[in-house]
């Protein structure tokens, strides 16, 4: 366990008004009572026993046996200060419950910031180094408001699940997951940490990879360059012309050809002469500019200027 790291982190948190079991003290109360017990280290020496005395009948409280964070072995809180590792020193808490005491969730009386320094006294490692300038705890998104500690498998971490808990903040990209042309994530075919680190990157967007293109490549092998001839807008960035989490044009794309290729096309030949004396021509039926343009994402072929064959 790494105690100093989250006291440390939790003494130095504000904390909120919001109080529920203690909403008879002030906050100046609540924090010099918190200050006090981790200053004196005011642990129950019964351990889990001291909290199960009351708690025992919550079914909520008791799912933690059933997963990692309550396992006896290991570097499980339960195989240091048990529920006092997260919870905070129990003091004189047992006793009219008067004494406040570490809590989690949303209508919780300890801030954000100190909720997650508890999770990340452990939880430290290379996925993670980055949390601390990532949108979610600059937003301070709290951990349990996606992860699950007391059962027996987080629901998070089952892929059937993780988008749903994505998108009921997301609203945006759930509403594009949901247009015509999309990535196969509204089956839960594909996740959203297929692309991006939920707990923050050294990359725009969280992403995995280290830019869009990189991402987009691990997947889309075959777009990939380099190319004898290239594609400025296709190597630059592949949002250029996609929309990552969906689109009502084929193919992700922004807009629809012509008027997608005419934003840095817009001084050439076809420009001009759109139409052909029956209203159509190739400029503007079936594939558009694509219609003779198919490789627009490079070619290899030593003819292949304008990206045609």
């Amino acid at each position: 366990m790494r105690r100093p790291l989250a006291i440390a982190l939790v003494i130095s948190a504000s904390f909120g008004l919001q109080a529920k079991p203690w909403s008879d003290q002030t906050q100046e109360q609540v924090m010099n009572t918190l200050t006090h017990k981790f200053e004196q280290g005011l642990y129950s020496k019964k351990g889990a026993d001291g909290c199960l005395m009351c708690h025992k009948k919550n079914d909520k409280v008791m799912a933690i046996f059933d997963g990692v964070h309550g396992s006896q072995s290991g570097h499980s809180p339960m195989a240091g200060l048990q529920c006092e590792a997260c919870h905070g020193p129990q003091g004189k808490h047992n006793r009219g419950g008067k004494e406040p005491m570490l809590d989690f969730g949303a209508n919780a009386l300890t801030s954000v910031d100190a909720q997650n320094s508890v999770c990340m006294g452990c939880h430290q490692d290379a996925e993670r180094m980055s949390w601390h300038a990532s949108t979610h705890n600059l937003e301070e998104v709290s951990c349990v408001s996606c992860h699950q500690v007391h059962v027996a498998e987080d629901p998070i971490l089952d892929k059937q699940q993780q988008n749903a808990t994505c998108t009921s903040c997301h609203s945006e990209q759930k509403m594009q997951m949901h247009q015509r042309s999309s990535h196969p994530m509204r089956w839960d075919e594909m996740q959203c940490s297929d692309c991006h680190n939920p707990h923050g990157s050294l990359t725009e967007s969280s992403l995995n990879e280290v830019s869009v293109n990189q991402t987009c490549y691990s997947c889309h092998a075959d777009k990939r360059g380099p190319k004898l001839w290239e594609h400025q807008p296709v190597i630059d960035n592949c949002s250029n012309c996609h929309t990552p989490h969906g689109s009502v044009n084929d193919n992700l794309l922004k807009a629809r050809a012509p008027l997608l290729c005419q934003q840095c096309h817009s001084g050439n030949v076809h420009a001009s002469r759109p139409y052909g004396d029956s209203g159509d021509s190739a400029f503007t039926g079936g594939g558009s500019c694509l219609n003779c343009h198919s490789q627009i994402h490079g070619s290899n072929h030593p003819q292949g200027k304008a990206l045609q064959r």
